[in-house]
């Protein structure tokens, strides 16, 4: 003879679904990474020519945020100087004035703009654009009271809130803001397929 389990019980129902809501209202968090503070990372040498840029004071802000149509035009703008790999990161003065530059010195004079604007909230990233990319991107991550928002002049022509951004995209390994270093921690990469 066979004995024959009884059916699911109410409380086991309803102990999964709980579960399985939790599990879908964290998932989302990791858009975001968490970011554990570090006295070092493997970028630090070659940070230190931009290092006067991150560590500058915001100019004094109102209580608004920047308007986004103003960022969008400082994206294009730096979207519009052609790519050109640089072994080392190009200061903002540098990139205004060479004809060409790459994702970090995009980034870093995207970073200095806002900042010199009011804008607080600012991340240096340095991670992937995609799991599967073969090298390192830099990006601009900015966190207001209404949204986080992902700027990249070197590939996007306007800001993404980190929700519109496709799953797995925009990978963070370190982020920088102020005399700030972080690391990304293990479970965002792990989220990533890292």
């Amino acid at each position: 003879m066979v004995p024959i389990d009884r059916p699911f019980h109410r409380r086991r129902v309803i102990g999964f679904l709980a579960l399985a809501f939790l599990v879908l209202s964290v998932i989302g968090c990791f858009a975001n990474p968490i970011l554990l503070s570090v006295n070092r990372t493997p970028y630090d040498h070659q940070m230190a020519r931009i290092q006067p840029v991150l560590a500058s004071a915001p100019a004094q802000s109102s209580d608004r945020e920047l308007p986004l149509q103003q960022i969008n035009r400082w994206i294009g703008e730096l979207r519009n100087i052609p790519y050109g790999f640089s072994m080392q990161w190009k200061t903002p003065a540098e990139v205004a004035r060479e004809p060409v530059a790459d994702c970090k010195g995009k980034a870093v004079a995207l970073y200095q703009q806002m900042a010199q604007h009011g804008a607080r909230g600012l991340r240096l990233v340095i991670g992937k654009r995609a799991p599967s990319s073969r090298s390192t991107h830099t990006w601009v991550q900015w966190t207001t009271a209404s949204a986080t928002y992902i700027l990249d002049p070197t590939i996007n022509w306007t800001v993404q809130t980190v929700d519109d951004i496709a799953d797995n995209s925009y990978v963070a390994y370190y982020a920088y803001t102020g005399h700030q270093k972080y690391r990304a921690s293990a479970a965002s990469a792990l989220y990533a397929g890292l």
